[in-house]
């Protein structure tokens, strides 16, 4: 049941990939998924480039598993990030925030397997055109930068799977097996976690943000700064700062005044619960303690296998 075409394309044993989030997913979370059976990812849109080389390295020493960088192309030095991926022999990059084409030839040139995140349709076609080797789709649940269109999980993965028959991985909102199995129903082969991996042992969140993230609860995550782009967070401060701002009509000019610089940073890695920007999911509201991540991997992948068995029952 678990042996399909995201497991082969990255010779992994589940098709469960933690993904490469800003500030939290360095090499100790990236290799610890990866050697619990799943594909670990390094966030590189929060490191110079040789800050992400010296993860790599470590990741290297500490996993023999596939292991992956994800990429945001917006990044202002994402061609030093990509030379640094070729000369360190990474094999799978997730790209995402760009136009696939701008580095899908010059990776899979190199050997390296590449998937883009997408959010809608359209950007799925390009992205399939570009000669991607496989699609993540995310619905407006996820945390952190999203979709304008504010399309769902249960309604993005049937409209992008049948446009196309990359293999295809389904994001937002899944954190638990039972959302694994949703997403598989609905025409996904495999499942990218961001939140439940946050609330981990092994992620570089600052503890303020993991607890902050358990003590989430319904309705404490919002899109907003949509004049910019859209961003899911978690409402503090910060947030009705910006809320105030765009009810009395503020500029995008002044919104991005009021974002300054480093406001991710600021929250999720230094940790300011006032001030900082805390990127995260709604399914936060569902993470209930801080875990290994091997263990939330587990977790995950019992609860698919178990709640797999029980719908086979009931029909």
């Amino acid at each position: 049941m678990l042996n399909n075409r995201i497991n082969r394309l990255f010779e992994i044993r589940f098709p469960l990939i933690q993904a490469g989030m800003l500030w939290c997913s360095g090499w100790k979370l990236a290799s610890a998924v990866s050697n619990a059976g799943g594909l670990g990812l390094i966030g590189a849109g929060s490191m110079y480039p040789e800050i992400l080389r010296e993860h790599i390295r470590k990741c290297k020493n500490a996993t023999r598993n596939p292991f992956g960088v994800n990429v945001p192309l917006l990044y202002p030095e994402t061609e030093k990030i990509m030379e640094i991926i070729v000369e360190e022999g990474v094999k799978i990059v997730f790209t995402s925030a760009g136009n696939p084409k701008t580095w899908t030839p010059y990776l899979k040139d190199k050997g390296v397997k590449v998937i883009h995140v997408i959010a809608n349709s359209k950007f799925a076609a390009k992205a399939e055109e570009a000669g991607v080797d496989g699609l993540v789709a995310e619905g407006f649940e996820a945390g952190g930068h999203n979709g304008r269109e504010e399309t769902t999980t249960m309604v993005l993965i049937p409209l992008i799977r049948r446009m196309t028959t990359l293999p295809l991985i389904a994001a937002g909102g899944i954190g638990s097996g039972t959302g694994m199995l949703a997403a598989f129903a609905l025409g996904a082969e495999g499942v990218q976690v961001g939140t439940r991996f946050v609330a981990s042992a092994e992620s570089s969140a600052h503890e303020n943000f993991k607890s902050r993230v358990v003590q989430s609860a319904e309705g404490d995550t919002v899109l907003t700064l949509k004049q910019l782009t859209p961003v899911r967070l978690i409402k503090n401060k910060f947030y009705a700062d910006i809320e105030a701002a765009e009810h009395r009509g503020a500029s995008a000019e002044e919104l991005k005044t009021l974002l300054g610089r480093a406001r991710a940073k600021q929250g999720m890695f230094e940790g300011d619960m006032q001030e900082g920007e805390l990127e995260i999911g709604q399914v936060s509201a569902g993470v209930m303690e801080i875990l290994p991540a091997a263990q939330i991997v587990k977790n995950i992948i019992d609860e698919f296998s178990a709640a797999g068995n029980e719908l086979c029952s009931r029909l």
